[in-house]
């Protein structure tokens, strides 16, 4: 059993590793801008990940944890030329600069998962952003690992997963998108976010892997 903080686990993936874990005995804390929909057995925190301040206050108070795992993000779309660079900022502080404020102010004792994406390998036109910052979170995992060692740190990088992300998509629209994703994939169909779950902890609980 272990302490884990899943900073985004209110929904998608990062609900899906607070309930991995629950099932387990561990403890679990959420901390989200949506906390009250996380699992209703774990604690929950509000936070707001691109609040650098608001971040190193929550761990600075958290104490020691055994597991971080950050699922949080923000999406920027728009190709280079055009993408708007406040959006792009923005993701930078969810998906990057947040876990780095996170890592600097707590005590971790035991392993760091991070979240990158399918953009970073295969960029997608008019993503520039989401691209780029999966690309620097994969990056800075490679760095992290050798500085925080014994703390193993890794990421995991989804491709295409149904969450509540494409909640907002009309049905057959969300549907459409799926079909296509799934065919061009060797293994279909589409996942889901108990199948990354399942990668988080795998990447939580064995003490091999870095």
């Amino acid at each position: 059993m272990g302490r884990l903080v899943v900073i985004g686990g209110s929904s998608g993936i990062g609900r899906a590793v607070a309930e991995r874990a629950l099932s387990a005995g561990w403890a679990v804390t959420v901390a989200s801008r949506e906390p009250e929909r996380a699992p209703a057995q774990a604690e929950r925190v509000v936070l707001d990940v691109t609040d650098g301040a608001a971040v190193e206050r929550a761990f600075a108070t958290l104490g020691p944890v055994d597991h971080l795992v950050w699922t949080a993000g923000a999406s920027a779309i728009g190709p280079a030329r055009e993408a708007d660079l406040d959006a792009g900022r923005h993701a930078f502080e969810a998906k990057l600069f947040g876990p780095l404020i996170a890592i600097r102010s707590g005590e971790i004792r035991d392993s760091i998962v991070l979240t990158s994406g399918l953009a970073a390998m295969v960029p997608a036109a008019g993503a520039f952003f989401n691209g780029t910052v999966n690309g620097a979170v994969e990056a800075a995992v490679r760095g992290l690992a050798r500085e925080l060692a014994p703390v193993r740190v890794n990421a995991v990088a989804p491709g295409m997963i149904d969450t509540p992300l494409y909640d907002g998509l009309p049905d057959v629209q969300r549907q459409a998108m799926f079909e296509r994703t799934s065919a061009a994939l060797p293994a279909a169909p589409v996942g889901h976010a108990e199948d990354v779950a399942d990668a988080v902890w795998h990447l939580m609980t064995n003490e091999f892997v870095t």
